[in-house]
């Protein structure tokens, strides 16, 4: 029980460790710094966005539409960032679409590093047949432009906020994969994974006590970043109709509807733009930060 009790004690404190020497290490950074505090005001924003949003998000008003913002001439305090075609809030709805941007972005990666890890830790561990299989099934799939791909089975099983998910997800597996795969191959080679096995240590066992705590750094780094590049590639797909589909609100169909506007309406699609842009450059600030921090290579 003592045994148990020091044990449990030493990994409290090692946890509390890290999470100071990540703390002391973003704060040291400005550029980790502005991304953490980008991504919070995001999360922020969409977890409170009834209460921050001063509209329905939905609700069209004919007389009030293509009203500019309010520092504009003709512009009104009702309406802070102008309305759209239909008489819609602008603030309101990118309020609102930075919940689907972010689910979006968020889940596509979680699926995405869960098949990529799976798949990777396989191939590189086992070899051989599996590793020839599961390789040239990720050749096949980085063979096909992703847009292309995710625009064919979208225009068959049509758009909806799980069915984008399922398909960025399924389609950007591949990049885990090859990097978990990589790094494996190094990994497994390394006296303590030698040893492992030579005590009879299960598979899956030297898997996720040895290889994985290895291989997380890298992934992380390559996760994080691809938050950017999914909720760019939903923004994109809603752009072009195979995305979100009203009545909800995302960033990418907010920039579609405004994007016959543009030249007498500028603000029905620059704000979301702004959105999509200062979102994603926070997602990429944290990411830069993450590949300095992780890099053993890098000194204090």
């Amino acid at each position: 029980m003592d045994a148990e009790l020091t044990e449990d004690l030493d990994n409290y404190n090692n946890f509390k460790t890290k999470v100071m020497k990540l703390a002391n290490g973003i704060l040291r950074s400005t550029t980790g710094t502005i991304g953490l505090i980008i991504i919070l005001i995001a999360i922020i924003t969409a977890v409170f966005a009834p209460i921050i949003a001063t509209h329905d998000p939905a609700q069209t008003n004919a007389i009030d539409r293509l009203i500019p913002p309010f520092w504009s001439e003709n512009g009104s305090f009702a309406h802070i960032l102008g309305t759209d075609n239909l008489g819609r809030d602008v603030f309101s709805r990118i309020i609102y679409g930075s919940r689907i941007s972010l689910l979006v972005g968020l889940s596509a990666v979680f699926l995405a590093g869960i098949i990529g890890m799976f798949f990777g830790l396989i191939a590189g561990y086992y070899g051989k047949a599996w590793d020839f299989i599961i390789m040239r099934v990720v050749d096949s799939f980085l063979a096909i432009p992703n847009i292309l791909f995710m625009l064919i089975i979208l225009a068959i099983i049509g758009p909806s906020v799980m069915t984008i998910i399922l398909v960025l997800g399924g389609t950007t597996w591949v990049v885990y994969a090859r990097m978990v795969r990589s790094e494996t191959l190094s990994i497994k080679e390394q006296d303590y994974v030698k040893s492992a096995k030579a005590i009879g240590a299960k598979d899956y066992r030297i898997l996720i006590k040895y290889i994985m705590p290895g291989v997380l750094p890298s992934f992380i780094v390559i996760a994080t970043l691809n938050v950017a590049t999914t909720i760019i590639l939903e923004a994109s797909l809603s752009f072009l109709g195979l995305g979100i589909q009203s009545p909800d609100v995302s960033w990418g169909l907010m920039l579609s509807d405004g994007r016959d506007y543009i030249a007498t309406s500028w603000w029905v699609a620059t704000f979301p733009g702004l959105a999509i842009t200062i979102t994603v450059l926070g997602v990429i600030f944290l990411g830069d930060w993450l590949r300095d921090f992780l890099d053993p290579n890098i000194k204090d």
